[in-house]
Order: C-alpha cells, then structure tokens, then sequence
C-alpha cells in the first residue's frame, strides 16, 4: 500500500512547556495528521540527550528523555500542582528549545511528581521488574552522574568506574532516593506513552521511530557492559567511530562512539541487539536504524584522533547479524538508513534484509552523489524523503546549493522558476516508493532558521519547535489533497 507521512521530532512540538510533550500537543499533532490523510509520524530518537544535546548521544539506548513527560497529565493525577508548573522556567523563546533552562527547571518539577508516586504502586513495581535488564543499571548511572557532578562516568572513582561490587552495593544505597527518581520517570514516561501511542493507532497514526547503530561514549550501556565493545580491560575505547573525509567533510567525522566487538556479539547470538531492537518494536510500530551500512563494514578511527583521517574500514558482521535478527524478530518493521557511502556489499545486505531503504531528493540533484536518489532509480521497496534532519530545508537548499545543482532539479522537475519545495513534496509523493516522509518544514516552506541538525556542529542544534498556530486547517486540507492525489491516503491501494 501507498502511504505518506510527516517527520516532525517530539521535542519540536508546539506547546507551553519549552519542549513538545506526550500529552495535548502530541495528540492535537495526531488529529492534525488523521485530517491530513497522513499514515506515519516519524521522530527522532525519544532517548534523554546527553553531550550537545543531541537524540544520537543518548545516555541509554534503552531509556526515554524525561522531558517529554507532559506537566499538565501529572497534575491531573494529582502528581503536581498548578501553582509548581506555572513556576517552573520553559524558556523565553516558543519556537527554539532551550536545552539550559530545561535541565535547570525540569527535574525539580519531576522531582516533586517522584516523590508522590507510591512505591508500592503495582504498575511501578511491574515496570521495574520487567525492565530490570536496563532500568537498574541506567538508574544507578544517573543517579552517580548526579554526584559526580555530571562528569563522564569514564572521569569516576576507580572503584564505581569499574563497577567493583562493594563499591556498587554502597553507591545504590548511598543514592537511594536519586535511584528511585530515574526509575520513576521513566515509569512516568512509559504511561504517557503507552497513551499516546494507542491515541494514534486509534486514528490510523503508525509511530516510526529511530534509533543510533551506536550508543554514546558517557552512557550506562558502555558502562554496565564495556564486553559488548571495542575497549580495553578498564573500559577505555581502543576505537572509535565515524566518517571518512568525502566531498562534504575534509576532515571526515569523528562521531566518538564506541565501536562494538563484533566477534562477541557473534558468539552470544546477538542476544543485547536482540533485546534493544525488541524493546524498539514495543515503543514503536517501524524502527529506522540509523547508519545501517555499519552492519557491512564501519570506519574505525584509533580513540584520541583529532579527526577522521587515519581511519580504516573493518568488515561487519553482515548478513549473519540480519539473518539473527529477522529470526528473533520475525514480524519487526525495519527502515534501513543506508544512507553515506554505498558500496556493492552495502546494497548486497539492504537486499538480502529485506527492510525498505532511504531515498533523499535533495542528494538526487547534488553533483557529489552518484545516480542512486534520482527518482527514476527508485524502488517500490523503499523510503522516499525531501530531505532528513541532517538536511536543511528544501527552501533553504534552493538557496545554498550549487547554482548548476538547482538548475539540474529544476530541470527534471519542470519548474523553471519560483519555489522548489512545492515540485520537491509533489516528486516525493509521486514516485514508485511504497513510503514518501515529508518534513513538516518542508510543508510550511521554512529557511534555514528550521534546520535541524548540522553534521558535525556540536553545538546550536536540535532546537528548532514549531509556531503554535503552524497547523491550520487550510495545511491539512493542502496535504490531504496532494496525498489523495498521488495514491496514498490511507486504505487506498495504488
């Protein structure tokens, strides 16, 4: 079935509390997708942000970002009051997020809600239980993070860095209250979005999510199980991930992240991928994975590099990794993000997986990809995008992209003049692809001030929310109108 959808973070929901969250905003954005015939809502990684506050630098690949936890749903439990919410600092700008007064108000208000929530409450209880694996580990992470000032777990003591169990044992006791806290939202999280996702399944809404390839250096994974990865017998990478340099980056990209022990991973059946893709398949109903091509060959970068250059490409684990997957997971919806440097191992992989690929126009006209995003190449089997959050806009790349670029998609899109965005969402929506994902930015026609992302910019990023009134009821009728147009409404078959 042809279908359509719109990506659009959590965190970039308009709403009064700084950043989007799981209750009114989220839902008025599902009432506005069923109006606009849409089928899929795509987000970000919903895991709490860490270095630069990006969603790819998560202090847990299993965990949720308390700051999507609504405010106003806490209190009508009587978990909050109004007077508390209304004092709390949001931030003074409505459409940037501001990450600093977060993290300086937001805790203190769940803080309170914690303290209220009973202990001996079943569902509490069950929750810890059944995400013991995870949950206990990660809880007593934060909570040490918390005392250690918030410096990387690696800067530690010797004694919790390397997880001695006396020292461990004294560290959950010590830090009791602050464990129950990171327990606690994270309950609190699970509830609301056990109700938001029925909310928008109720209403045709599929939630597709996404999730690193890699988990972040300061993080309870790397921590609690340094075994899964390319480290030494302290924890300390030996190697670290990232880019080569190309067209776009000189220098590459060195992301930093621990690259995984691919030979252990392998002789414990892929049990840990196992469970966190299982744990994904719960939260959402399609999981992207981002950086897909590191299951055939990844760039491995000696840890303490200033930059990218020196790094070499090592073989994955491939179609073994698939095959363990696809059979511990049968009935998993998998996005495959196979986008960067493509090689015929990469392509050989995406096939025998079976998961739909990537499809960006913007690099279908960028003189420095090859042919593979034209959309006359595309596939039925796939996901066709105007761009992603690592894109600028459509609007903005009209304007920065190489003049003889811009001429090229005019060019095969027969629009000699006048605004791109428009020919980029109709091209998206008319190809072969079973899947189109339009950028809610690219439907409001945004500039650059709506970017997302900017690979390898530490800083500035993740920021962007939209105007509260962004979503009039003359958009929804435009969307549902070309979706209809183009074959993809919901329950209609092309």
């Amino acid at each position: 079935m042809r279908a359509a959808g719109i990506l659009l973070p959590l965190s970039s929901l308009a709403g009064p509390h700084g950043i989007g969250t799981m209750g009114a905003d989220a839902r008025r954005f599902v009432d506005f997708l069923q109006a606009a015939g849409q089928t899929y809502w795509q987000m970000l990684p919903i895991g709490p942000t860490g270095y630069g506050d990006s969603p790819y630098q998560s202090f847990s690949a299993f965990a949720a970002n308390p700051y999507f936890i609504d405010p106003d749903l806490l209190a009508a439990e009587g978990l909050l009051t109004r007077q508390e919410i209304a004092a709390c600092q949001w931030g003074a700008d409505p459409e940037r997020v501001d990450y600093g007064a977060l993290y300086a108000g937001r805790h203190a208000l769940l803080r309170a809600a914690a303290r209220r929530l009973d202990a001996a409450d079943p569902g509490f209880a069950a929750f810890c239980a059944a995400n013991a694996a995870w949950l206990e580990d990660y809880a007593l992470f934060m909570a040490l993070k918390e005392e250690n000032r918030q410096t990387a777990w690696f800067d530690w003591p010797d004694p919790v860095r390397l997880r001695q169990p006396m020292a461990l044992e004294l560290a959950a006791n010590r830090l009791a209250g602050r464990v129950h806290y990171w327990k606690a939202v994270q309950y609190l999280f699970c509830r609301q979005w056990a109700d938001l996702k029925a909310y928008a399944n109720g209403r045709g809404v599929r939630i597709i999510g996404d999730i690193p390839i890699y988990v972040s250096p300061d993080s309870s994974d790397l921590w609690a199980s340094p075994e899964l990865f390319q480290a030494d017998k302290n924890g300390r990478l030996t190697q670290v991930a990232g880019c080569p340099p190309d067209a776009f980056a000189e220098n590459g990209q060195l992301w930093g992240n621990p690259l995984y022990d691919w030979d252990y991973h392998h002789a414990t059946g892929y049990e840990w991928w196992g469970r966190r893709l299982a744990h994904a398949c719960t939260v959402y109903d399609v999981v992207r994975i981002d950086h897909f091509r590191g299951f055939e060959s990844y760039y491995a970068i000696p840890a303490g590099e200033a930059t990218a250059k020196n790094g070499v490409w090592r073989k994955g684990p491939g179609t073994d990794f698939v095959s363990a997957i696809r059979k511990k997971l049968p009935a998993a919806r998998i996005i495959a993000e196979d986008l960067g440097y493509l090689t015929a191992e990469v392509k050989a992989l995406l096939e025998a997986s079976g998961y739909p690929g990537m499809k960006v126009l913007q690099f279908a006209f960028d003189s420095r990809e090859g042919g593979d995003y034209m959309p006359h190449n595309y596939v039925r089997n796939s996901v066709a995008y105007t761009g992603t959050h690592d894109n600028t806009t459509t609007a903005a790349w009209q304007d920065q992209a190489a003049p003889a670029d811009v001429a090229l998609a005019r060019r095969y899109m027969a629009c000699p003049e006048g605004d791109l965005t428009g020919a980029f969402i109709r091209t998206a929506l008319a190809c072969v692809s079973d899947t189109a994902i339009i950028p809610l930015q690219d439907w409001l026609g945004l500039g650059a001030e709506a970017r997302m992302n900017v690979p390898s910019q530490p800083q500035g990023n993740w920021q962007w929310r939209m105007a509260p009134k962004a979503l009039s009821p003359e958009l929804g009728r435009r969307i549902r109108e070309l979706t209809g147009l183009y074959g993809r409404l919901p329950g209609k078959e092309s």
